[in-house]
């Protein structure tokens, strides 16, 4: 990975390589990415010998979105147990940085939420969930956050047609 590069850092989601630092803590210079995100304008250091350990990775081609939206337009999975298993299930499913469970759990939590007002701690697991996912396409479609948006309720409503 280099300067310039766009990836995905799970549970944070996507943004761009701005530059390269080396920086000194607790005794020990390390180099570090600067991963600048779009959403928020988050600043993130991350240290370049552990990006494969943290899951960094590119941004998903065009061929992977085509699956995403053959997700989003599946039937939701069924809810499975408490609110809180669901919630540790789906962060789990957040934390593999894989664009495609994370839209699953963007579907089921929409569908669910349609179907029986979902809890508070699943809504916010939603709304980051969303925001991981929205940078990621952003990135991958050449677009903005907001068509990202539209373009991901326009999959989750073509089930139901």
């Amino acid at each position: 990975m280099q300067v310039g590069d766009q990836v995905v850092y799970p549970m944070h989601g996507a943004g761009e390589i701005t530059g390269i630092e080396e920086c000194e803590i607790m005794g020990t210079v390390k180099q570090y990415f600067i991963l600048q995100l779009p959403i928020g304008g988050i600043r993130i250091m991350i240290p370049t010998d552990n990006t494969e350990g943290i899951g960094l990775r590119q941004i998903s081609p065009p061929e992977t979105i085509e699956q995403v939206a053959e997700v989003l337009q599946q039937p939701g999975e069924k809810p499975v147990g408490s609110w809180n298993k669901r919630f540790h299930i789906n962060l789990n499913r957040l934390k593999s940085g894989d664009i495609l469970e994370v839209a699953a759990v963007i579907r089921n939590l929409i569908l669910q939420d349609r179907r029986k007002r979902i809890s508070g701690g699943e809504k916010r697991l939603l709304d980051l969930a969303r925001q991981i996912f929205l940078s990621e396409l952003s990135y991958a479609l050449a677009g903005s956050v907001e068509q990202a948006e539209e373009w991901l309720m326009e999959q989750i409503d073509k089930k139901d047609n």
